[in-house]
């Protein structure tokens, strides 16, 4: 006897209208409500600082790397709140130092930082609402209601969105922007009338200066008029008279002329963005002497590359910090440190990002993205002979979405850049709609039960980690508490726990206890009530840093420091590390005061390499040692005894070896 073919689900309007906006107003609160207790995070103080630049001063020499439509938004707050920000710094300024003067800004100006960078997240966040509304009416369109529902809860709940959506920083905003452009071109290739193309048109141009992962849209548009053209659906034009081209000649001309019509209207409102004009300073504003990452170090030496910004520049073509913002993310993607599983690399891993993407998505959505391809497999498999015809069919209804993906996904296997999680996150919307074919209409109840409880066990998952949802990780790396073991920078360790060291030292901390803090962040330790003595900063802010020996203390280590990521003398501590830590020392013990300006670089180098060598020496001994607290699971604490300092940083290497040895005995299994 034959099983009754499954049931349509038909949602009632009013219930569907219900859960979505529930579901995008949770997805909003949890995220924004999240921040409220982390600090800022590394790039926050630079987009916050460019946008405030952008609004208040017309000045655009300020991070013009990192798309000016976001850094607008998150800046926009602070100058409605009348922030203060000095203007008469002639070399932080002339400089375009944004880490200077976004530490101004933040933390020496009397603004009221926290309060204008939760209004500063909470206005970013509804980019996430944005891109959650645009998942589910996409998902919808494919597999109706329920399974539109059960794409946006996938997303709602997903802790690298609730991670990232909500901070003042371009991702989502960006992956949102990518998203609506390939849709919205799709559909004018198909049908293109006045709204259709004016659509289109918007939404390419808000990604063109959203972020400079733009170009990435050139081969997916490319493929996609392929793919058109090699179809046998007609392109409907209604500009006017109704005209339909089925040839692939007609439809080329039609798409090209509404491609020059994309290009010509970004172009217009880069110039908007930037002011319509091709300098960078604004009126009155100190005179400039270079972009942050000068003309000579970011432009290329040969190729199409360097002349293409040597016409662009000569030309006028395009505003100056647009052109420089664009050579400097060229610049920064051929080489960077990062880290993966204890390995360290300045050109990346081909195998970073799937390795990424498997350790920071919740098992319950890798299982829904399975089971979905096996629904997927297991309909085209009785299709029977119309399989070939049904494959090709279901292709083409979402071709915007494969193409993004598999588009997307070619790039980031082959880019060098490999310093976070985040710089995927335009792939998952992809998958969330795909997803919700497990609820699609007419499906087997029983696909629909299980993707109901992936579903929930995606929730769950995300309420495991709150707030901390940066640091998530899924079981198969040993979850957040070990995520230190195999990513770091801005998939786990983004600055963001300061506010949480300061509380845990006001709690912990015995009094007089020294303390020591190892940090990678924009944040400010004073700032948190901190007071510690600094070690191996990365942002320094223009500050003196006076010397100092290690004592028995509180060592407090974020986790991008304690894997040396940043160091020039990463990796095992070695004999050849341990002869130059003694050469720095007996250089500065037997060195006369500097007096000349030279003497003192000179002095200050010396003294800074030796900072470098005796921290990266602690750290061998720390990344074996338990820690005595963790906040966030990001910054690990050590109560070390003079015994554990003096063999750390001091001892020959015979005490260090032994050091670690016991260290190695008396840790967690």
């Amino acid at each position: 006897m034959n099983a009754p073919p499954p049931t349509e689900r038909k949602l009632p309007p009013v219930l569907v209208t219900t859960l979505v906006t529930l579901l995008l107003a949770l997805h909003w609160w949890l995220g924004v409500s999240a921040t409220r207790e982390i600090g800022t995070t590394t790039d926050e103080l630079a987009h916050v600082t460019g946008g405030f630049s952008y609004w208040k001063f017309n000045d655009y020499r300020l991070q013009p790397e990192n798309g000016n439509l976001p850094q607008r938004l998150a800046g926009l707050p602070w100058v409605l709140a009348g922030a203060h920000l000095d203007t008469t710094d002639a070399k932080a300024w002339g400089n375009s130092n944004v880490w200077i003067l976004g530490h101004r800004l933040f933390y020496e100006s009397g603004n009221n930082t926290d309060y204008l960078l939760l209004l500063s997240r909470a206005l970013i966040a509804l980019t996430g609402v944005a891109l959650g509304l645009l998942i589910f009416t996409w998902s919808r369109r494919l597999w109706g209601e329920a399974g539109g529902l059960l794409s946006l809860s996938l997303y709602a709940f997903c802790p690298n969105f609730l991670a990232n959506a909500p901070l003042a920083t371009s991702d989502v905003t960006a992956a949102f922007c990518l998203l609506a452009a390939c849709g919205a071109f799709w559909r004018q290739t198909r049908m293109l009338d006045w709204k259709t193309a004016a659509l289109s048109i918007a939404v390419v141009t808000l990604a063109v200066v959203a972020k400079f992962s733009f170009p990435i849209l050139v081969p997916i548009f490319a493929v996609m008029i392929l793919v058109r053209l090699a179809s046998a659906e007609p392109l409907t034009v209604a500009l006017g008279e109704r005209r339909a081209f089925a040839d692939w000649r007609g439809k080329l001309g039609v798409i090209l002329l509404s491609a020059l019509a994309h290009v010509a209207v970004a172009w217009v409102v880069i110039w908007v963005f930037f002011g319509f004009r091709y300098s960078t300073a604004g009126l009155g504003m100190p005179a400039q002497a270079d972009f942050f990452w000068p003309w000579s170090l970011v432009q290329p030496a040969h190729g199409f590359r360097h002349y293409f910004l040597i016409v662009a520049r000569a030309w006028h073509l395009w505003p100056e910090p647009f052109l420089n913002g664009f050579a400097t993310v060229l610049y920064a993607s051929e080489e960077r440190g990062a880290f993966l599983n204890g390995e360290y690399s300045n050109t990346g891993w081909i195998q970073f990002f799937p390795y990424s993407f498997l350790v920071k998505t919740p098992l319950s959505q890798l299982a829904a993205f399975a089971l979905a391809g096996f629904a997927t497999l297991l309909v085209w498999r009785r299709a029977g002979r119309a399989a070939w015809a049904r494959v090709r069919g279901d292709f083409y209804r979402v071709t915007p979405l494969v193409v993004l993906f598999a588009v997307y996904w070619i790039f980031s296997l082959t880019t060098h850049l490999n310093i976070g999680h985040r710089h995927i996150l335009p792939t998952y919307p992809v998958l969330f709609i795909g997803a919700g074919l497990l609820l699609r209409t007419r499906a087997p109840h029983w696909l629909a039960v299980l993707g109901v409880a992936l579903a929930l066990g995606n929730a769950v998952e995300s309420a495991s980690v709150r707030p901390s949802y940066l640091a998530y990780f899924n079981a198969f790396a040993g979850g957040p508490a070990n995520g230190w073991r195999h990513l770091v920078d801005s998939s786990l360790d983004w600055g963001q726990d300061l506010p949480g060291l300061a509380t845990w030292l006001h709690h912990e901390a015995r009094p007089g206890e020294p303390v020591y803090v190892s940090y990678a962040g924009s944040g400010d330790v004073a700032y948190e009530g901190i007071r510690a003595h600094e070690l191996a900063y990365i942002y320094n802010f223009d500050r003196p840093r006076p010397w100092f020996e290690l004592e028995p203390g509180l060592y407090c280590i974020g986790a991008s420091m304690l894997q040396n990521v940043y160091s020039g003398w990463r990796g095992p501590w070695s004999l050849a590390k341990e002869r130059n830590l003694l050469a720095l020392r007996n250089i500065l013990a037997g060195e006369a005061p500097p007096q000349t300006s030279q003497e003192w670089s000179v002095h200050t180098q010396h003294r800074d390499d030796l900072d470098q060598l005796r921290f990266v020496r602690l750290c061998n001994y720390l990344r074996l040692r338990r820690p005595d607290g963790v906040v966030g699971y990001s910054i690990f604490i050590y109560r070390l005894s003079a015994a554990e300092v003096h063999d750390a940083a001091y001892g020959s290497m015979n005490e260090l070896a032994a050091a670690m040895e016991r260290a190695i005995q008396t840790r967690d299994p």
